[in-house]
């Protein structure tokens, strides 16, 4: 194994789970500075704060740590190794030591690992990443994204079929009543709204991921904001204490389509600490 690529993923394992991209911070900044709900606006408040705090002292966001999530974008002439792959395991393993992330693996067979009856591995290095999503850029270079998925905006996610119609207000409309539901339940928010859509539930799932990596707090399509500002007139808020803010932005990809009456979407409302991402050149 590599140890200056094992390092290196361990500290932006780190980085992931500790920090807020500059973004994201100016998000939180500018939905602080046109709430007028007092309650709303002291919890954005103390969640940028919290942030700033843990930043500097490169400690866990939120005590649900999370899961590491991996992308991995591969340059046109960049070779990937099975070595490589490994060294990138054991950097994610170190990374959650280190951060330190909470104790979650379940030991046992797979009746045991269902029903926690074995109960938990004490290390948090013991936490095996999701598998690995790999796509290819023009950029001749290797680039890692780990992103730490929560288990709250997971339990509040789905992963269904919508009936289109011949009509995109259908799709739109649907995701907007699952999102509602979704940060209504959730609590943790605000929200940041993560949506994919393709031709089976792995694809679309994979474009909610991927819709995380590239989405931006600094710009929202026609579509995204449509559902942003539909979320927020819905005046969940804060913590649900109402207000102006109940989703920061929405990241929206749209993958190829087939012909047919269906188009399967995958919703997560990220809670008010996700997406919690770092991307890292390999």
């Amino acid at each position: 194994m590599d140890d200056r690529i094992i390092k290196i993923v361990s500290n932006g394992l780190v980085t992931s789970g500790s920090s807020f991209l500059p973004d994201k911070k100016a998000a939180y900044e500018r939905a602080i500075s046109k709430e007028t709900n007092p309650q709303a606006k002291w919890v954005l408040e103390k969640i940028l704060e919290n942030a700033i705090v843990a930043e500097k002292n490169q400690s866990p966001l939120c005590d649900d740590t999370g899961v590491p999530h991996l992308m991995l974008d591969i340059g046109p002439n960049c070779p990937i190794s099975g070595d490589l792959l490994e060294s990138i395991k054991e950097g994610i393993s170190q990374g959650l030591r280190k951060l330190p992330g909470r104790p979650m693996s379940i030991k046992g067979d797979d009746a045991q690992r269902l029903d926690q009856s074995l109960g938990m591995e004490v290390d948090p290095g013991a936490l095996e990443a999701a598998p690995i999503l790999i796509r290819t850029i023009k950029e001749n270079k290797i680039k890692l994204h780990i992103i730490m998925f929560g288990g709250g905006s997971a339990i509040r996610a789905k992963t269904y079929r919508v009936f289109h119609k011949h009509n995109v207000d259908n799709v739109i409309d649907e995701i907007i009543s699952w999102a509602t539901e979704g940060t209504k339940l959730l609590g943790c928010t605000p929200c940041t709204i993560a949506v994919g859509i393709g031709r089976s539930h792995y694809e679309a799932t994979s474009m909610m991921f991927q819709a995380l990596v590239d989405g931006t707090y600094d710009m929202q399509s026609n579509l995204e904001k449509r559902i942003t500002d539909k979320m927020n007139a819905s005046g969940v808020g804060s913590l649900g204490l109402g207000g102006n803010t109940t989703v920061l932005a929405t990241f929206m990809k749209v993958g190829p389509q087939r012909a047919s009456g269906v188009r399967i979407v995958s919703m997560r409302p990220c809670c008010c600490f996700e997406p919690r991402i770092a991307t890292i050149e390999l």
